[in-house]
Protein backbone atom coordinates (compact mmCIF):
# COMPACT_ATOMS: atom_id res chain seq x y z
CA UNK A 1 0.00 0.00 0.00
CA UNK A 2 1.74 3.12 -0.88
CA UNK A 3 0.09 5.70 2.02
CA UNK A 4 -1.59 3.70 5.15
CA UNK A 5 -5.05 5.76 5.75
CA UNK A 6 -5.13 3.96 9.34
CA UNK A 7 -2.90 3.85 13.01
CA UNK A 8 -1.24 1.78 14.27
CA UNK A 9 -3.26 0.21 16.83
CA UNK A 10 -5.08 -1.09 13.62
CA UNK A 11 -1.56 -3.33 12.79
CA UNK A 12 -1.37 -4.72 16.23
CA UNK A 13 -4.49 -6.89 15.82
CA UNK A 14 -4.57 -9.90 14.81
CA UNK A 15 -4.84 -10.70 10.96
CA UNK A 16 -8.16 -12.41 11.04
CA UNK A 17 -10.07 -9.44 13.07
CA UNK A 18 -8.46 -6.88 10.55
CA UNK A 19 -9.92 -8.94 7.28
CA UNK A 20 -12.95 -9.16 9.56
CA UNK A 21 -13.63 -5.86 10.03
CA UNK A 22 -12.06 -4.80 6.26
CA UNK A 23 -14.42 -7.47 4.47
CA UNK A 24 -17.64 -5.97 6.29
CA UNK A 25 -16.87 -2.34 5.67
CA UNK A 26 -16.41 -2.88 2.13
CA UNK A 27 -19.92 -4.68 1.61
CA UNK A 28 -21.37 -2.02 3.85
CA UNK A 29 -19.81 0.69 1.52
CA UNK A 30 -20.33 -1.23 -1.61
CA UNK A 31 -23.66 -1.62 -1.37
CA UNK A 32 -24.72 1.45 0.73
CA UNK A 33 -22.29 4.17 -0.90
CA UNK A 34 -19.39 6.26 1.46
CA UNK A 35 -22.37 8.90 2.56
CA UNK A 36 -25.22 6.16 3.46
CA UNK A 37 -22.43 3.37 5.09
CA UNK A 38 -23.12 2.92 8.84
CA UNK A 39 -19.69 2.89 10.81
CA UNK A 40 -22.33 1.62 13.71
CA UNK A 41 -23.39 -1.67 11.96
CA UNK A 42 -19.94 -1.98 10.55
CA UNK A 43 -18.43 -2.39 14.62
CA UNK A 44 -21.62 -4.56 15.63
CA UNK A 45 -21.10 -6.78 12.93
CA UNK A 46 -17.12 -6.80 13.37
CA UNK A 47 -18.07 -7.76 16.75
CA UNK A 48 -15.94 -4.22 18.46
CA UNK A 49 -17.02 -0.72 19.72
CA UNK A 50 -17.23 2.27 17.71
CA UNK A 51 -15.23 3.40 19.91
CA UNK A 52 -12.16 0.94 19.02
CA UNK A 53 -13.31 1.53 15.36
CA UNK A 54 -12.16 5.04 15.64
CA UNK A 55 -8.88 3.72 17.29
CA UNK A 56 -8.14 2.64 14.11
CA UNK A 57 -8.80 5.35 12.32
CA UNK A 58 -9.13 8.70 12.54
CA UNK A 59 -12.48 9.71 10.41
CA UNK A 60 -14.79 7.85 7.79
CA UNK A 61 -12.52 8.58 5.46
CA UNK A 62 -9.67 6.90 6.08
CA UNK A 63 -11.90 3.77 7.06
CA UNK A 64 -13.42 3.93 3.59
CA UNK A 65 -9.98 4.51 2.18
CA UNK A 66 -8.38 1.33 3.98
CA UNK A 67 -11.34 -0.65 2.70
CA UNK A 68 -10.92 0.55 -0.80
CA UNK A 69 -7.05 -0.17 -0.71
CA UNK A 70 -7.97 -3.63 0.96
CA UNK A 71 -10.40 -4.95 -1.70
CA UNK A 72 -8.25 -3.67 -4.82
CA UNK A 73 -5.27 -4.84 -4.17
CA UNK A 74 -6.19 -8.50 -4.20
CA UNK A 75 -6.88 -7.47 -7.89
CA UNK A 76 -3.84 -5.70 -8.17
CA UNK A 77 -1.93 -8.60 -6.83
CA UNK A 78 -3.19 -11.06 -9.12
CA UNK A 79 -2.97 -8.70 -11.99
CA UNK A 80 0.82 -8.04 -11.24
CA UNK A 81 1.81 -11.99 -11.31
CA UNK A 82 1.02 -11.81 -14.72
CA UNK A 83 3.87 -9.61 -15.59
CA UNK A 84 5.92 -12.71 -14.67
CA UNK A 85 4.21 -15.06 -17.02
CA UNK A 86 6.81 -16.09 -20.05
CA UNK A 87 4.24 -15.50 -22.34
CA UNK A 88 3.86 -12.41 -25.03
CA UNK A 89 1.12 -9.87 -25.14
CA UNK A 90 -1.72 -11.35 -25.79
CA UNK A 91 -1.01 -14.14 -24.05
CA UNK A 92 -0.92 -11.84 -20.62
CA UNK A 93 -3.92 -10.25 -21.81
CA UNK A 94 -6.00 -13.25 -22.30
CA UNK A 95 -4.89 -14.46 -18.70
CA UNK A 96 -5.78 -11.02 -17.15
CA UNK A 97 -9.34 -11.27 -18.69
CA UNK A 98 -9.77 -14.75 -17.07
CA UNK A 99 -8.36 -12.82 -13.57
CA UNK A 100 -11.00 -10.67 -14.55
CA UNK A 101 -13.73 -13.06 -14.74
CA UNK A 102 -13.28 -15.26 -11.79
CA UNK A 103 -12.14 -12.73 -9.27
CA UNK A 104 -14.95 -10.36 -10.53
CA UNK A 105 -17.65 -13.21 -9.74
CA UNK A 106 -15.83 -14.12 -6.79
CA UNK A 107 -15.64 -10.42 -5.29
CA UNK A 108 -18.74 -8.58 -6.24
CA UNK A 109 -18.68 -6.60 -3.33
CA UNK A 110 -15.00 -5.05 -4.04
CA UNK A 111 -15.86 -4.56 -7.58
CA UNK A 112 -19.11 -3.02 -6.61
CA UNK A 113 -17.01 -0.87 -4.33
CA UNK A 114 -14.27 0.23 -6.86
CA UNK A 115 -17.14 1.51 -8.80
CA UNK A 116 -19.01 3.42 -6.00
CA UNK A 117 -15.53 5.14 -5.52
CA UNK A 118 -15.02 6.11 -9.43
CA UNK A 119 -18.64 7.90 -8.85
CA UNK A 120 -18.44 9.18 -5.41
CA UNK A 121 -18.66 12.69 -5.31
CA UNK A 122 -16.43 13.59 -3.07
CA UNK A 123 -13.82 14.76 -4.51
CA UNK A 124 -11.23 15.30 -2.54
CA UNK A 125 -11.69 11.52 -1.53
CA UNK A 126 -11.20 10.63 -5.28
CA UNK A 127 -8.48 12.55 -5.72
CA UNK A 128 -6.64 10.77 -2.51
CA UNK A 129 -7.59 7.57 -4.05
CA UNK A 130 -7.26 7.80 -7.94
CA UNK A 131 -3.41 8.96 -7.94
CA UNK A 132 -2.27 5.48 -5.90
CA UNK A 133 -4.48 2.97 -7.08
CA UNK A 134 -4.21 4.31 -11.21
CA UNK A 135 -1.00 4.19 -11.24
CA UNK A 136 -0.44 0.83 -10.04
CA UNK A 137 -2.29 -0.83 -13.00
CA UNK A 138 -0.79 1.78 -15.66
CA UNK A 139 2.84 1.31 -14.70
CA UNK A 140 1.98 -2.97 -15.08
CA UNK A 141 0.22 -2.14 -18.61
CA UNK A 142 2.88 0.13 -19.90
CA UNK A 143 4.99 -2.68 -19.24
CA UNK A 144 3.40 -4.95 -20.97
CA UNK A 145 3.11 -2.52 -24.23
CA UNK A 146 6.75 -1.55 -23.97
CA UNK A 147 8.11 -5.04 -24.07
CA UNK A 148 5.52 -5.95 -26.98
CA UNK A 149 7.22 -2.70 -28.59
CA UNK A 150 10.48 -3.95 -28.53
CA UNK A 151 9.51 -7.32 -29.84
CA UNK A 152 7.97 -5.96 -32.22
CA UNK A 153 4.26 -7.23 -31.64
CA UNK A 154 3.21 -3.38 -31.47
CA UNK A 155 3.98 -0.72 -33.75
CA UNK A 156 6.87 1.00 -32.89
CA UNK A 157 5.56 4.14 -33.17
CA UNK A 158 2.36 3.15 -31.01
CA UNK A 159 1.65 5.55 -27.41
CA UNK A 160 2.23 3.36 -25.02
CA UNK A 161 0.26 5.46 -22.54
CA UNK A 162 -2.43 5.57 -24.91
CA UNK A 163 -2.60 1.97 -25.36
CA UNK A 164 -2.39 1.36 -21.61
CA UNK A 165 -5.49 3.76 -20.95
CA UNK A 166 -7.77 1.84 -23.30
CA UNK A 167 -6.31 -1.43 -22.30
CA UNK A 168 -7.22 -0.44 -18.74
CA UNK A 169 -10.67 1.00 -19.72
CA UNK A 170 -11.42 -2.44 -21.34
CA UNK A 171 -11.00 -4.70 -18.13
CA UNK A 172 -12.35 -2.08 -16.07
CA UNK A 173 -15.67 -2.33 -17.98
CA UNK A 174 -15.51 -5.90 -18.06
CA UNK A 175 -15.09 -6.11 -14.40
CA UNK A 176 -17.97 -3.89 -13.63
CA UNK A 177 -19.68 -5.93 -16.36
CA UNK A 178 -19.34 -9.39 -14.02
CA UNK A 179 -20.52 -7.82 -10.55
CA UNK A 180 -22.69 -4.86 -10.73
CA UNK A 181 -26.49 -4.99 -11.84
CA UNK A 182 -26.39 -2.01 -14.63
CA UNK A 183 -23.41 -3.01 -16.32
CA UNK A 184 -24.45 -6.55 -16.25
CA UNK A 185 -27.65 -5.52 -17.99
CA UNK A 186 -25.93 -3.61 -20.57
CA UNK A 187 -23.58 -6.55 -21.30
CA UNK A 188 -26.94 -8.45 -21.76
CA UNK A 189 -28.35 -5.73 -24.41
CA UNK A 190 -25.36 -5.63 -26.15
CA UNK A 191 -24.07 -9.71 -26.23
CA UNK A 192 -27.43 -11.47 -25.33
CA UNK A 193 -29.03 -12.90 -22.19
CA UNK A 194 -26.98 -16.03 -22.28
CA UNK A 195 -23.64 -14.23 -22.25
CA UNK A 196 -22.60 -15.34 -18.82
CA UNK A 197 -22.81 -18.69 -19.41
CA UNK A 198 -20.35 -18.32 -22.70
CA UNK A 199 -17.01 -17.13 -20.91
CA UNK A 200 -14.84 -18.56 -24.06
CA UNK A 201 -17.46 -16.17 -26.49
CA UNK A 202 -16.13 -13.30 -24.16
CA UNK A 203 -12.79 -13.85 -24.26
CA UNK A 204 -12.54 -15.26 -28.10
CA UNK A 205 -14.26 -11.99 -28.63
CA UNK A 206 -12.55 -9.25 -26.71
CA UNK A 207 -8.81 -10.90 -27.97
CA UNK A 208 -10.05 -10.63 -31.70
CA UNK A 209 -11.08 -7.11 -30.96
CA UNK A 210 -7.40 -6.51 -29.10
CA UNK A 211 -5.26 -8.34 -31.77
CA UNK A 212 -6.83 -5.89 -34.26
CA UNK A 213 -6.08 -3.02 -32.12
CA UNK A 214 -2.96 -3.50 -31.62
CA UNK A 215 -1.76 -4.09 -35.30
CA UNK A 216 -2.53 -8.02 -35.68
CA UNK A 217 0.58 -9.31 -34.11
CA UNK A 218 0.81 -13.39 -33.16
Amino acid sequence: MAQKYFNDSFDRISEEKRNRILSIAVSEFANRGFTSANTNTIAQKAGISVGSLYKYFETKEDFFLTAVHHGVSQLEKALESVLLEEVGLFGKIEKILRIIQIHSRENQDIIRLYNEMTSESNSELINRLSSELESISAKCYTQIIDLAKKEGVVPAGANTSIYAFLLDNIFMSLQFSYATEYYKERMRIYLGNDIFERDEDVIAGVMQFIRAAFGGGN
